[in-house]
């Protein structure tokens, strides 16, 4: 797990200043809008929408956003979008796999901001299922640490399915099977542990090592991908080294 840590804070410190930008804030109302969508405006019978919604509210999105996307993903209030998830893939330098997921009310936008942001960084699209493969579905919290031990968060989650802890530096990360993920986060609830997020993500079965010239070629690709509205997330199986982290903060 080196340097995962290193790149989970650099993405916290992005994601810091993606939200003065607005964009952070509008990905995670689509979420929300989508969420209520597919299973209802109500929190507690729609696990999806729970986390959606906890998530918003740590990246101080307003509440009047947050009830405005609710009523447009029910059907409540004008304005809604038809939203559909669509997964590309493709490689980036050095051979990284990337899985580039997107939440679009416009395939053909969403696919020509896609392949252009590939092509413009030295990566190249790929047929589907030729990359997507390299990836396992889980579900993944993270935890701040503050006065918790890796103990204290294993103890919470093992009986609710939880596969893994990961100490990342500032935070733990909890990984289990996705269909476990509402349980895990249930236990961490009853427990009293504060979660930042929760969300079944792509995570990958094998890594590729990168040096300091591929870490910045990567970072560039997933900061162009991320530029775009249509793309929600983007998972990719590499790894740096804290030593190589270091060197391209600096």
């Amino acid at each position: 797990m080196s340097g995962h840590s290193k790149w989970a804070t650099t993405k916290h410190k992005k994601a810091v200043i993606d939200a003065k930008r607005g964009k952070l804030f509008a990905k995670l109302i689509k979420n929300i809008e989508v969420a209520a969508r597919t299973g209802g405006a109500d929190l507690d019978g729609n696990p999806t929408l729970f986390d959606a919604v906890q998530k918003a509210k740590k990246q101080s999105v307003p509440n009047k956003n947050i009830d405005s996307a609710l009523k447009r993903g029910a059907g409540l209030e004008a304005g809604g979008a038809d939203y559909e998830t669509i997964m590309y893939e493709g490689y980036g330098p050095n051979g990284v796999a990337v899985l580039i997921e997107c939440l679009t009310d416009n395939r053909n936008r969403a696919a020509s901001e896609v392949r252009v942001a590939m092509t413009r960084n030295g990566g190249s699209m790929a047929d589907p299922g030729s990359v997507s493969y390299l990836f396992n579905r889980k579900g993944v919290v993270i935890v701040p640490k503050g006065e918790l031990s890796e103990d204290d968060v294993l103890g919470a989650v093992l009986d609710a399915g939880a596969e893994e802890v990961n100490d990342l530096g500032e935070s733990f990360e909890v990984l289990s099977e996705a269909t476990d993920l509402v349980a895990v986060r249930t236990a961490l609830q009853e427990a009293g542990i504060d979660y930042d997020s929760a969300d079944a993500n792509f995570v990958p079965t094998m890594q590729i090592e990168l040096d300091e010239d591929g870490a910045r070629k990567i970072f560039k690709l997933i900061d162009a991908l991320e530029d775009s509205d249509d793309v929600q997330n983007v998972f990719a199986n590499f790894d740096v080294s804290d030593e190589v982290m270091e060197k391209v903060d600096a």
